[in-house]
């Protein structure tokens, strides 16, 4: 088992060190999911953040930390997906089905990221995220959605791959 050096932690971030890399884990999770939901009328169900790292809105696929929360330890990834859009979002998944895994950024955290596909959608509460977070709720088209991104990245918001990792993924389910 290879040597690890911590240079930093917080409650919310470490940064390791192993031989002459280093990295980034969050303390309370290794995984985060990302759900690609779709409403029975064919609109994808996306996000807008401010994310401060980046100075930027993020146009996003709903996503959350696994585990992060005491409330939510042990919580299964596939639980996590339907709370994170429920919290999101505002609508209720009744089939949530895995896509892929992948690592974030391997070259600089651990955590992995496991991909959902949503369906059976219904709309029980407002979405919005928690106190914490300020979350804008987009519902387009599926057949729109290029153009849309493009418009809204024309206007300075940055566009989240998960999107396209997300819906490459689910096109033969589609």
């Amino acid at each position: 088992m290879p040597q690890i050096e911590t240079l930093f932690e917080s409650p919310w971030l470490g940064v390791y060190r192993i031989g002459h890399w280093d990295f980034v884990q969050r303390p309370n999770s290794e995984a985060c999911v990302g759900i690609l939901a779709i409403t029975p009328a064919r609109e994808v169900i996306l996000v807008e953040q401010f994310r401060i790292p980046i100075q930027k809105s993020v146009i996003e696929i709903p996503a959350g930390l696994v585990g992060d929360e005491p409330a939510h330890r042990g919580e299964s990834l596939a639980e996590t997906a339907r709370r994170e859009l429920l919290e999101e979002t505002g609508y209720h998944a009744a089939s949530m089905t895995e896509l892929l895994a992948s690592p974030t950024s391997p070259g600089m955290t651990s955590e992995f990221t496991h991909l959902y596909l949503a369906t059976d959608l219904t709309r029980t509460g407002p979405g919005g995220g928690t106190d914490s977070e300020e979350i804008r709720v987009h519902l387009v088209p599926l057949d729109d959605l290029r153009p849309w991104l493009a418009d809204r990245q024309r206007e300075g918001c940055a566009i989240d791959f998960k999107i396209n990792a997300a819906l490459w993924s689910a096109e033969p389910l589609l």
